[in-house]
């Protein structure tokens, strides 16, 4: 099976791509841990989207097409992927169609994740990390006993740039004007299914997974 999350930044596609990846034993593809990592590293990959990222701008099409199918194309995606971030625009999503199609790996099902902007908003800018360890913390829903220090390391928790308030704006902005229209193109294809994401992590779950059962 080949699923593709699409969904607003902070609807929790992260969360539901690791519990649907377990369910039908996919590997789980996400662009955005994949490109802070290759940042991390200070890669050529990772240079090239410093400043898109920290801006809430979208990576180039054809940079972010080519590293997702290299990815594709590994042995530990042979028996099915999940992508969680991409594709985010009309051009990303035919060149990973005619991608798919020279392989003769066609994607199965389109998941929708549907939250109001209100919601995201909330999400993303209450979200903390620990730098030492990676743990996500958010301040409605997932604190830390503490407040700003990691449970279990001790350390101070920092907003990544890109869950700072102005920067949030500018992700909706961007994802409202070139990431939406591919809820259309994928309706049209026959593969969308939509899901309120806007439940408790249990119930959006339950349903992420009856919707890519069909």
């Amino acid at each position: 099976m080949n699923v593709v999350l699409l969904g607003p930044p902070g609807a929790g596609k992260g969360t539901q791509a690791t519990k649907i990846s377990r369910e039908f034993g996919l590997v789980h593809l996400s662009s955005g841990d994949i490109l802070r990592a290759e940042r991390k590293a200070k890669t050529a990959l990772g240079r090239q989207a410093q400043d898109y990222m920290d801006r809430g701008a979208l990576v180039p099409d054809d940079l972010i097409l080519s590293m997702m199918m290299d990815h594709i194309a590994r042995p530990d995606a042979t028996n099915g992927f999940l992508l969680d971030g991409f594709p985010r625009t009309l051009a990303q999503a035919e060149g990973l169609d005619a991608r798919l199609a020279e392989s003769g790996r066609p994607l199965d099902v389109v998941v929708n994740m549907e939250v109001d902007d209100a919601d995201v908003t909330r999400r993303l800018t209450g979200r903390w990390s620990c730098p030492t360890d990676g743990r996500i913390y958010q301040e409605m829903y997932s604190p830390p006993k503490a407040a700003g220090v990691c449970d279990d390391c001790g350390s101070r928790l920092t907003r990544r740039q890109d869950d700072e308030p102005e920067v949030v704006t500018q992700r909706l902005s961007t994802y409202h004007q070139q990431t939406k229209p591919l809820v259309d193109y994928y309706s049209h294809r026959g593969l969308l299914k939509r899901v309120d994401a806007s439940g408790t992590v249990e119930d959006v779950g339950a349903a992420m997974v009856r919707a890519c059962r069909g």
